[in-house]
């Protein structure tokens, strides 16, 4: 017998908490498919994939693609087809737009000529980037005397940077902030490697700014300790350290973000830097 949610007034309160659940749970069961999806297109990533978990009938609408759709930019074209492998090698691996959102979470592609790199967040579908030390301006980075460039296995990139021996140390990332996902809370994020362990920034202070270029500009210094709780180790084996934030409301212009290490004059070296990502803070 069907129970209406009137009646469950003279069941238990076990039993009463059970209908309406079993009430509420058949009603949404029934809603068409297209119904469903544009409920769910209102929600998270995160959140869709659960619903598909809860009940059969609701894995049609979340796995569509009008729902994965909507959490792609909406650019996602055009960033594509900036890939240095070609549009066409990407979407020949993809049967749907949720395999497109899964593939660019899990795999990011190289785009503009090697300049930069694309992933989403897999939780919120923001844009994420990775500026390669080649697209940062390094003080004399193109002095081979204090610096090296040298390919390695663990980058994606041509090549990176490798500090040989300087005194003073500067490095700065650029990046339009039309480019990112609007209203998020970003950061920027240095990634390098340690060569030898012994780099000589220990007890010199480092300082950092971030804000948009050619306005006052936030500042911040701290010491690049491996025991500092700003380091840490990322999954693919390099260590990063947080440059600097910058909410992004859209329409502004770049932002740039910094490190110089100015304070200390003692000689530096075997720093490798691999780039700067610039990804949502809240979604690290």
């Amino acid at each position: 017998m069907r129970l209406s949610l009137d009646s469950t007034f003279y069941l238990g309160r076990t039993e009463r908490k059970m209908a309406v659940k079993r009430c509420r749970t058949t009603t949404i069961c029934c809603l068409p498919e297209d119904c469903l999806a544009n409920v769910f297109a209102l929600t998270t990533p995160k959140d869709v994939c659960r619903f598909s978990a809860v009940a059969s009938t609701f894995r049609s609408a979340a796995d569509s693609d009008g729902v994965w759709e909507r959490f792609l930019p909406s650019d996602y074209r055009d960033i594509i087809s900036r890939s240095i492998d070609g549009p066409d090698s990407l979407l020949r691996q993809v049967q749907s737009k949720k395999d497109l959102y899964l593939r660019l979470s899990d795999h990011p592609i190289i785009i503009d000529s090697g300049l930069k790199s694309f992933k989403l967040d897999k939780g919120s579908g923001k844009k994420c980037y990775m500026l390669p030390a080649r697209d940062l301006y390094i003080v004399w980075g193109d002095k081979r005397r204090y610096w090296l460039w040298a390919s390695h296995t663990k980058t994606s990139f041509s090549d990176v940077a490798q500090l040989r021996n300087v005194c003073w140390f500067e490095i700065v990332c650029s990046i339009n902030t039309n480019m990112l996902s609007f209203d998020t809370n970003y950061a920027a994020y240095l990634v390098f490697k340690i060569k030898s362990g012994r780099y000589e920034f220990y007890n010199q202070p480092a300082e950092v700014c971030g804000g948009i270029k050619g306005l006052e500009v936030e500042k911040d210094s701290f010491y690049l300790e491996n025991n500092t709780e700003l380091l840490k180790l990322r999954e693919d084996g390099w260590m990063e350290v947080e440059l600097g934030e910058y909410f992004v409301k859209g329409g502004e212009d770049d932002t740039e973000m910094s490190l110089l290490e100015m304070k200390g004059l003692r000689s530096k070296s075997d720093l490798v830097i691999q780039g700067v990502e610039i990804r949502p803070k809240e979604c690290t």
